[in-house]
């Protein structure tokens, strides 16, 4: 089996979080909490981090700056692992994902074996 870098871009996650109920945001967590929880039990999920909106670009000459600033929409927003024989398996997992419900999109990519 490989493993599967499955990125999260955009979204409306965190003006949600800003914006809405805490019973709204607490509802959308719950969403991804289960469809990890089935990834889990199946043996497709081997791990998940969400990132903040702000981060550090270091460019040519080690230019240091504060970043990424893009579109929203290609804002990374966080990343799972998964477990699936192909990028077809990995595609499907990636289809079930809740990002989808704020207009955000997922990024899948396959991780290459033995490191670098």
């Amino acid at each position: 089996m490989k493993k599967y870098l499955l990125l999260f871009r955009g979204g409306d996650a965190h003006r949600m979080e800003e914006q809405k109920s805490p019973e709204a945001w607490q509802a959308h967590m719950q969403k991804w909490m289960q469809w990890m929880k089935a990834l889990a039990e199946q043996g497709k999920f081997a791990g998940a981090e969400p990132l903040t909106n702000d981060g550090k670009v270091i460019s040519k000459g080690l230019k240091v700056t504060d970043g990424p600033y893009m579109e929203g929409k290609e804002i990374v927003g966080g990343y799972l692992i998964c477990n699936a024989n192909n990028y077809d398996e990995a595609v499907e997992i990636a289809k079930g994902c809740p990002i989808f419900e704020q207009d955000g999109i997922v990024e899948v990519r396959e991780i290459l074996e033995g490191g670098m």
